[in-house]
């Protein structure tokens, strides 16, 4: 019978253990520091078998414990809360950085109160364990209410188990994030650079990208093939920076030759950023935003659907961008006169369903009933 009973715990133990680095692989599956956080309680909660569990994080700045994630009715009450590291069982933890069992949290003189009014729970017991990476403390993680009985020592070690495992999820997304935003802070800078060679294209990549975005959103694309977009508009022109500046910053319509010269920035963007791998998503907007529908753009002379969608976009954008654009040697036309154009164009020059997909996420553009009208006449 005792040999029976001690199997029994041991499988059970394993099963345990097993849930643990399963649900520790889901919550590695992303790099989003908020999707950790949550899918981690929901995932600590299951795992312990709560009634509820909570992550506080610690404000580096202020030392202070904050709810960030809190699984139940009263989460967001609770985000109003901040603790000192002498307030709480969990102010407590994150201090002394030693997980704490509390079977009678009543009898506690640390228990915090003024959570439990927030929250409108009744507090019975409860497992708290700190989140420590790199010998830094990142929050507390808790689980409340053990949905039989008492919590035990094993739960308090396979709870600590997991937040340390948790924690090391929340610093990698936070050290990719920050890579990322560095990332996209130099990209910006660097477009941004290459635009005040030239006084009269102040802005050009901004709009063009948030113009990208539009029609990207209108046409519905994924998460990734956004993020390719956007990154794509940024950087369309980068090859300009091979470009001396008395063609690129000429106050007057360029020569044959001239346009010769100029035309090929997009090879020279598209074999700059041949060097970095990460970005091969997005070389085709950049090599080819100046194709055409009916073959006569260029590099390529591409054709109808052998233009990438990214470059179709970005085409449209761009185009539209330097319409409406004030130039040395002529004026900006007006938003209007510009779509009118790309219908125009539309089947020649433009794909009919990017200007269309443009026009309808403008707010100029879909509240012109008439321009709608003719859109709808003249784009297949």
């Amino acid at each position: 019978m005792v040999a029976k009973s001690e199997s029994d715990a041991a499988a059970g133990a394993q099963q345990k253990l097993a849930s643990m680095f399963g649900l520790a692989a889901l919550i590695n599956s992303s790099l989003n520091q908020a999707e950790i956080r949550v899918k981690a309680i929901e995932a600590a909660t299951a795992l312990i078998g709560a009634q509820e569990g909570s992550m506080l994080l610690l404000d580096q700045e202020t030392n202070e414990l904050y709810f960030d994630v809190s699984e139940g009715d009263t989460g967001k009450e609770l985000k109003s809360i901040r603790l000192s590291l002498d307030q709480g069982i969990a102010g407590w933890v994150a201090k002394n950085r030693i997980p704490q069992l509390v079977n009678d949290v009543r009898g506690d003189p640390r228990h915090f109160q003024q959570a439990d009014k927030v929250s409108r729970l009744d507090t019975k017991n409860l497992i708290a364990v700190p989140m420590v990476c790199k010998d830094k403390v990142l929050g507390v993680l808790e689980v409340i209410n053990k949905l039989s009985g008492d919590f035990t020592n094993d739960d308090m070690e396979l709870l600590s188990s997991f937040g340390n495992l948790v924690a090391a999820s929340i610093e990698n997304a936070f050290l990719y994030e920050s890579l990322h935003e560095a990332f996209w802070e130099v990209t910006l800078a660097l477009s941004e650079t290459l635009e005040k060679r030239d006084p009269y294209t102040g802005g050009h990549t901004q709009r063009v990208r948030n113009y990208s975005m539009a029609i990207g959103k209108q046409l519905q694309l994924g998460d990734n093939e956004i993020r390719d977009l956007m990154l794509a508009a940024i950087l369309h022109d980068i090859g300009k920076v091979g470009v001396c500046d008395a063609i690129l910053c000429k106050p007057g319509p360029l020569t044959r030759e001239e346009n010769g010269v100029m035309g090929g920035h997009s090879q020279l963007g598209a074999e700059i950023l041949s060097n970095i791998k990460t970005l091969s998503a997005i070389i085709p907007g950049v090599l080819y935003h100046h194709e055409k529908i009916d073959g006569s753009g260029y590099p390529a002379h591409l054709k109808d659907s052998e233009i990438p969608l990214i470059a179709r976009i970005i085409s449209v954008a761009d185009t539209f961008d330097a319409m409406t654009t004030d130039r040395p040697y002529r004026k900006a036309r007006s938003f209007r006169e510009a779509f009118l154009e790309l219908i125009k164009c539309s089947g020649s020059q433009f794909d009919g369903s990017v200007v269309k997909a443009f026009i309808a996420s403008h707010p100029s553009g879909h509240k012109d009933l008439q321009l709608q009208e003719l859109m709808n006449e003249n784009v297949e």
